[in-house]
Order: structure tokens, then C-alpha cells, then sequence
């Protein structure tokens, strides 16, 4: 079964160094739990909080699972046209450490752990 790392070490260079960086922050600085979802890093609290993925153009989208919920006030997320989901476009190592992103992760986490995340899709009778 594929880790987080394998996930991690199929990119090479800048995107490689961007996601290492990320895993490490969300992982050790902001001890969120690590799980391989949907072939792509989730990263939770008591449920999701964001996960990210690597696009073929390049740098790596930091997504909030809970985008929709967040204030925003920083302008650093789009929605891309999801109704849930928001998320930014990570291109350099320095963008990691912007004290903006560190106010939605702040942001994100403060939401996971005061509001239970209630899925919003339609129970099977």
C-alpha cells in the first residue's frame, strides 16, 4: 500500500520540495494526522482540514476541505468553481511560511475543532 512519502517522492524538484515542506508544517508544526486518501495526502484534526495535490502544470494545491466555511479575509483561496472545497496554488518554498497562510491553517483548524464538520450530501433512503 502506497505512503504519503511514495506520493511525495514521485515529483521531482520544486514540486518535491513543496510538498516535503508542507508535510513537514502540517504534520510536525501544526500536528495534523496524515492519511493517504483518494491516492493524494489528507491532512485531519478531529475530521479533514485540507489536503494537497500536485497538478501536471506544476507547484501544488493546498486545498481546505472546509473552504467554503473560512472567512477568506486574506484573498489567498479560490474556489475554482467547487461549492466546498477552496484552495490556492502553492508555486514557491517562501509562500509556505507567508504569516497570511499561516492565519488560514489558524482559521481552518479553530473551525475543525469548535463546529463538527456535517457532510452536506444527501442520505440514501
Amino acid at each position: 500500500m502506497p505512503s504519503i512519502e511514495d506520493y511525495i517522492y514521485r515529483y521531482e524538484g520544486k514540486q518535491r520540495e513543496i510538498l516535503q515542506q508542507l508535510h513537514h508544517l502540517l504534520t510536525e508544526e501544526l500536528n495534523l494526522e496524515a492519511k493517504l486518501r483518494y491516492k493524494i495526502p489528507f491532512y485531519y484534526n478531529r475530521s479533514w482540514v485540507c489536503y494537497l495535490n500536485a497538478p501536471k502544470e506544476g507547484g501544488v494545491e493546498l486545498a481546505f476541505t472546509r473552504g467554503n466555511e473560512l472567512s477568506n479575509d486574506q484573498g489567498l483561496l479560490d474556489d475554482k468553481g467547487r461549492k466546498q472545497v477552496m484552495s490556492m496554488l502553492i508555486e514557491q518554498l517562501e509562500q509556505i511560511h507567508d504569516p497570511m497562510l499561516l492565519e488560514v491553517w489558524q482559521e481552518a483548524i479553530l473551525l475543525d475543532e469548535t463546529i463538527p464538520y456535517a457532510s452536506k450530501r444527501q442520505k440514501k433512503k
